[in-house]
């Protein structure tokens, strides 16, 4: 899994680098030489939907998306495990939903045939990011889902990205 952690953090570091390179691009072209690519907001927003849609499993290993758990603290670890299993569920639930949607979405569009408005580039590899994200995301929460089931975990994340964050600065992180 080290190998997709690494591909994932590169996916997104990337998408964000190009997206800043382009606009920064764009801005120049514009204000510099009355000029611009017509297809510059286009292609950011295809790196920006990249982004975000690795992200969001990005996001779940390592415990950077927000959640609202004071309540959920609250209980005994036991109670605290098994209600983490059952909101693990319900997020896979809805992952799959999102998949089975996109998925009937992204045929159609292949169906069709269309291409982006401004890029010669077939819409449905475009918006194939979007079950490719959720089934990236499925992975991450089954990651979750079997920490809370071996009792390796009795919360919803995986990592704390804050704590990982102080380790660094204090100089405790391998």
């Amino acid at each position: 899994m080290k190998i997709l952690d690494r591909i994932e953090e590169l996916i997104v570091i990337v998408m964000l680098a190009l997206m800043t390179l382009l606009t920064f691009l764009q801005v120049v072209m514009r204000y510099g030489f009355n000029s611009g690519f017509p297809w510059a907001l286009e292609l950011t927003t295809v790196f920006f939907a990249a982004m975000i849609f690795v992200g969001i499993s990005y996001g779940v290993r390592t415990g950077a998306h927000i959640g609202v758990d004071a309540l959920v603290k609250r209980f005994p670890p036991g109670l605290r495990r098994a209600i983490s299993i059952v909101i693990v569920l319900l997020c896979l639930l809805y992952a799959g939903l999102v998949i089975y949607g996109s998925w009937i979405y992204v045929s159609k569009m292949k169906l069709i045939g269309i291409e982006l408005e401004d890029l010669p580039i077939p819409i449905w590899i475009v918006r194939s990011i979007l079950p490719l994200g959720y089934m990236l995301l499925v992975l991450r929460l089954g990651q979750v889902l079997w920490a809370l089931i071996t009792g390796r975990s009795d919360r919803l994340h995986l990592g704390n990205e804050v704590d990982d964050a102080l380790k660094l600065k204090s100089g405790d992180a391998p």
